[in-house]
């Protein structure tokens, strides 16, 4: 590790070679709690799921961020803002089944002007991924025993997890007993992250909850309830990416949802307030803020923090596509980097289909670098920051590490990364 008088997250992302995985400790935890037959598939389908680097952050840039997520929680409480986001989204947004929605995940970039909020996902995928990570970690350096991984130690992850659904459970239902979570999601067993779902599924039977991992076609509505098989379901955990329940595969969970038969979590109303990209371009547009009536302080906060964002529409098409090197442009119900362009590299042909609607278009905020030193050369992997955040608070901080447009877990010496930052 390189050595330095003073914490300088920059240079020790350039500098240290240090790999502070615990590779052995890792994978005790997941022979322990993967089937064998899972996990034995894992090394082979998931090589660059964990990254063995970790990423240094200034305590300024964590504190940065945390300000910013703070802005956005003051603004989504505006009765203003809440009319104005739910007009144009769809009916079902419109109820509120009265809890807050698990793991948002708000994604930053690291810049020399600060972080960057790049987007805000409502189904955000990993922590338990990155909670068996953090512990398994080495220090690799005296100075790091004073480093923090984030605000929570990483014992006290996988509780605070357990917690936040029982909170999720409790606003709606109150002190009633919750027996039975489903883990849904389209075809969970081909999902990258199944193994995530898996993990949870052994972390709630822990605390004598029973968890079914299911595909939607899997649960029928009958008497009054939500079931699996012959299992009635408490609590919804959804992994789906059909936000709005809008799907006819959606169709069962949609009433369910609706007649209030079932806690679920996360939820369309969510998705509509935080995680639809239409929503950067309020919260990039200082003008706009204040037409709603959000303060100053807030205003300033949030233009620092997320890069310019505008609704692609026939009026700014043409400067846009003039300008398009500087633009990246996204669905704005999109997920995982489907069906997103950077701008230099968009064709005519895919402009176009951008241009007929749905697209937001963002300023490109390059990733900061990490050096990484695998197969034997280092090379420079791009850095994306995701604050897992519950009702405003942030519970850790995970680093995903790659090469190419997203972060995809296909690139040697890439994947989640811990995070230390000054204590």
């Amino acid at each position: 590790m390189a050595r330095m008088t003073n914490f300088d997250a920059h240079q020790l992302n350039q500098q240290c070679d240090c790999q502070t995985l615990d590779t052995s400790a890792l994978q005790h935890e997941l022979s322990v709690r993967l089937p064998a037959t899972l996990l034995g598939d894992l090394h082979n389908s998931h090589p660059h799921l964990f990254s063995a680097t970790p990423v240094f952050v200034d305590a300024l840039d964590l504190a940065r961020m945390q300000a910013a997520i703070a802005a956005i929680e003051r603004v989504v409480a505006m009765p203003a803002y809440v009319q104005q986001v739910l007009a144009g989204a769809p009916e079902l947004a419109r109820f509120d089944p009265g809890n807050t929605s698990v793991f948002f995940g708000y994604d930053f970039h690291l810049t020399p002007q600060g972080p960057q909020l790049i987007e805000v996902n409502t189904n955000a995928g990993g922590a338990m991924l990155y909670a068996l990570l953090a512990n398994s970690q080495l220090p690799c350096d005296t100075r790091m025993q004073g480093m923090s991984t984030g605000p929570l130690a990483p014992a006290a992850l996988e509780p605070a997890f357990v917690d936040m659904f029982i909170h999720e459970w409790r606003s709606v239902r109150g002190d009633a007993p919750l027996h039975c979570i489903a883990i849904v999601d389209d075809a969970p067993m081909q999902q990258y992250l199944y193994p995530e779902f898996v993990l949870f599924r052994e972390l709630f039977s822990r605390h004598e909850i029973r968890t079914l991992i299911v595909d939607p076609r899997e649960l029928v509505c009958r008497d009054g309830g939500l079931y699996g098989g012959t299992q009635r379901v408490d609590l919804v955990y959804n992994r789906l990416t059909d936000f709005a329940l809008s799907s006819e595969l959606s169709a069962c969970l949609r009433a369910a949802y609706a007649e209030g038969i079932v806690v679920f979590t996360p939820h369309p109303r969510a998705h509509a307030l935080y995680a639809d990209k239409r929503n950067l371009c309020v919260w990039s547009d200082a003008a706009a803020l204040r037409a709603l009536g959000v303060d100053e302080a807030t205003v300033q906060t949030l233009t620092m923090s997320i890069p310019r964002t505008l609704q692609v529409d026939a009026a700014n098409a043409a400067t846009l596509w003039s300008e398009r090197r500087r633009w990246f442009f996204k669905p704005a119900a999109g997920y995982g980097g489907k069906a997103a362009y950077r701008g230099d590299k968009i064709t005519k042909r895919v402009w176009e289909e951008v241009v007929a609607g749905g697209y937001i278009a963002q300023r490109t905020v390059p990733p900061s670098e990490r050096c990484v030193h695998a197969a034997g050369v280092d090379t420079l992997l791009k850095v994306d920051l995701r604050n897992y955040v519950y009702r405003g608070a942030v519970q850790c901080v995970a680093a995903r590490l790659y090469q190419g447009q997203t972060t995809n877990f296909r690139t040697p010496g890439g994947g989640f990364a811990p995070v230390y930052s000054p204590a």
